[in-house]
């Protein structure tokens, strides 16, 4: 079975929360590393460890990614690592799977299931390197990690939706080892 190596400099885990019951804030992390072990001959026998750093966080205002490293959400200096760990993958069909496993965010481990697509592997246009790629999708309640921060608004709703939508995009390099 291949192993995979996450290349961070083509991969980004981003995320969609609700603002104010009207829009949606958009925000990324760009430090993700981790491992893959896959064959697509083997999906099930496949398995996946990714780490995310939330200091690398980027909204596009300097003040909420402040605000978004703080103790009311992501305490980075407390939680350093945002860490997934797949426990079971089932191909559902062609270039599709669901990848289950434990995501740990704020000190809190709980399991989730990411929809999941893989295209490739691919040779570099040098015919050197031999790459994948992963896209992963789902939505989790932050309220479930600890994460509780919010206002209320003068209309009785509040400040920033409690489901995060979380969109993984990856690229992975072939181990040469």
């Amino acid at each position: 079975m291949a192993k995979w190596i996450v290349d961070s400099d083509h991969s980004v885990a981003a995320f969609s929360v609700c603002h104010m019951m009207i829009a949606h804030v958009r925000g990324q992390f760009n430090r993700i590393s981790g491992v893959i072990t896959f064959d697509p001959k083997n999906i099930a026998g496949s398995s996946v460890e990714l780490r995310f750093d939330p200091s690398s966080i980027i909204t596009g205002i300097q003040k909420r990614d402040d605000h978004l490293k703080s103790p009311d959400f992501f305490d980075v200096n407390t939680y350093p690592d945002i860490v997934f760990k797949s426990a079971k993958i089932d191909h559902i069909e062609g270039n599709k799977a669901d990848v289950t496993g434990d995501l740990t965010l704020h000190g809190i481990t709980r399991p989730i299931t990411l929809s999941t697509e893989f295209y490739g592997p691919v040779k570099d246009p040098f015919g050197t390197d031999v790459s994948m790629g992963f896209i992963a999708a789902c939505t989790i309640n932050r309220k479930d990690y600890g994460m509780e921060w919010n206002q209320l608004m003068a209309d009785n709703g509040i400040m920033l939706g409690w489901d995060i939508e979380l969109f993984i995009d990856l690229e992975a390099d072939q181990a040469t080892d």
